[in-house]
């Protein structure tokens, strides 16, 4: 593959993971927009969307496709749940029940490392009204 053919195709991926991502952040826009459902119940939707979406073999083909445009958002993260706990379950039930933990340990272990490095560089302060 030359390097023109290499450049391309670097950049179709990320114009396909940009296409999804953003298209899965302009459906959380238009519902933080007309409805008045909190942050934190949008958050879980989007969640257990892409945990039933998972279940029902829809997301798996959207990552094949998109990539990180879909395994970034919070969906990706009911996605992960879900694909580790349907691997888990070839182990039997407990299996089924640890596997979502162990496939998301790492990002889980990842964001609380940070947050606590974040928490030691910078100083907190509430936001002034």
């Amino acid at each position: 593959m030359d390097f023109n053919n290499e450049m391309l195709t670097i950049f179709l991926q990320f114009l396909k993971a940009f296409a999804v991502g953003g298209g899965i952040c302009l459906i959380a826009q238009i519902i933080i927009n007309f409805t008045d459902l909190t942050a934190g119940k949008i958050l879980v939707y989007f969640m257990l969307a892409g945990v039933v979406l998972t279940a029902v073999g829809v997301y798996q083909p959207l990552v094949e496709f998109a990539g990180a445009g879909a395994t970034v958002p919070i969906s990706g993260f009911g996605y992960l749940l879900a694909s580790g706990a349907i691997k888990g379950a070839e182990k039997g039930f407990f299996g089924a029940i640890t596997g979502s933990l162990a496939a998301a340990s790492a990002g889980v272990t990842a964001a609380v490392v940070f947050a606590f490095i974040m928490a030691i560089i910078f100083k907190s302060r509430t936001k002034p009204n």
